[in-house]
């Protein structure tokens, strides 16, 4: 099941409560406060993990809770802290504050890690309230709480080309012959209702090994306003390099221009924004094994005047597969985003453990 949003509560542990204690032994004659400090509650962080690819893990289990920090003990023992938990996300992962709405953080690398939750400090035992003039104090402190927090998550898939266009117009057909992925493939709209990710093997091309294609759900005329499957997934595309734009050119479409199918998606693209209609496009004209002539010949002219590529292809017999795959892979190379930004990343920094508390001033 693929789960592309989802609502979280997190709540960190509690802070230990300080104890009060006095210590008193027969060849210790002068005891004193011994009471000790409670731990620190657990903290809650949130990982990116290559392992997983989807947020069905949190939308039936929303709930997560770091372990309390135990109270403090007699003869000066602190109480030992709560255990920390780590949520687990895909690549791609952005993390939302649910009361403001505000961006927390975007997971774009593997082993990213941060705090979404701290823990509450331990309160301080009565040993730390001796003075010389106050030698049995009966003061300590309660432990802190921890953070409580709401989160929304929303999955982009990172893919380097996207393809877009109406539904049954070969989008899952040519993912599964460029790749190794595997989605439903039928005779009818709207076969595919969640996103596809496949890697495309190119071996000989100098520069660039693979890439990653990404199909999402088609897309009719008034989809900015809910119609069909609307914009939903179009969050999934938003950081492709490329976009691969596929038109039904055979009589099956029931359309009679291509070019009006052409200009119907980009006007969705637009409306959904995110610099979807400005993103480099290749057109690609499918179904050229039931090709009709006079279509064929009316896309191929809108993009010489448009000055964009165009290829023909037959997923089925797999006529122009080839020189697709390698103007995709070369157009990828070219806008993929510069490595010397990849080399300046910097991780995100852990919050810093709470720091020891002051020494005991216990009088002697």
């Amino acid at each position: 099941m693929f789960i592309d949003e989802a609502k979280i509560r997190v709540k960190a542990g509690d802070g230990g409560n300080g104890c009060m204690a006095f210590r008193r032994e027969k060849f210790v004659p002068r005891g004193g406060p011994s009471g000790g400090d409670g731990g620190h509650g657990g903290d809650v962080y949130m990982t990116s993990s290559a392992s997983h690819n989807t947020l069905v893990h949190f939308r039936f289990n929303p709930e997560y809770k770091a372990g309390r920090g135990t109270h403090g003990e007699g003869s000066n023992c602190s109480g030992a802290a709560g255990k920390p938990i780590t949520l687990k996300v895909p690549i791609g992962t952005q993390v939302y504050d649910e009361e403001t709405g505000a961006l927390v953080h975007d997971f774009t690398h593997v082993n990213e890690t941060i705090c979404i939750a701290r823990g509450g400090r331990g309160g301080r035992g009565n040993q730390h309230f001796a003075t010389s003039t106050h030698q049995a104090p009966l003061e300590h402190e309660l432990g802190r709480s921890g953070e409580e927090r709401h989160y929304r998550l929303e999955l982009k898939l990172l893919a380097d080309a996207g393809l877009v266009g109406y539904p049954n117009v070969g989008k899952s057909t040519l993912i599964s012959r460029l790749s190794a992925a595997k989605p439903k493939i039928a005779n009818y709209p709207f076969t595919t209702l969640e996103p596809n990710l496949g890697v495309v093997k190119i071996g000989e091309y100098p520069h660039t090994s693979s890439f990653t294609i990404a199909d999402v759900p088609g897309l009719i005329e008034g989809a900015s306003q809910g119609a069909g499957l609307g914009i939903q997934f179009l969050r999934h595309i938003e950081r492709t390099s490329v976009l691969v734009h596929l038109v039904d050119v055979s009589d099956g479409s029931g359309r009679e221009n291509p070019v009006d199918d052409f200009k119907t998606i980009t006007k969705e693209l637009a409306e959904f924004g995110h610099g979807l209609d400005s993103k480099p496009t290749i057109i690609v004209a499918t179904k050229m094994d039931a090709a009709n002539p006079e279509k064929l010949k009316k896309l191929q002219a809108y993009a010489k005047r448009r000055k964009l590529p165009f290829y023909a292809i037959s997923a089925v017999t797999g006529e122009g597969l080839d020189p697709l795959k390698y103007a995709i892979a070369k157009l990828v190379d070219e806008h993929r985003p510069d490595p010397a930004s990849e080399a300046d990343y910097v991780a995100p920094t852990l919050p810093k453990p709470f720091p020891p508390p002051p020494p005991s001033a216990r009088s002697r």
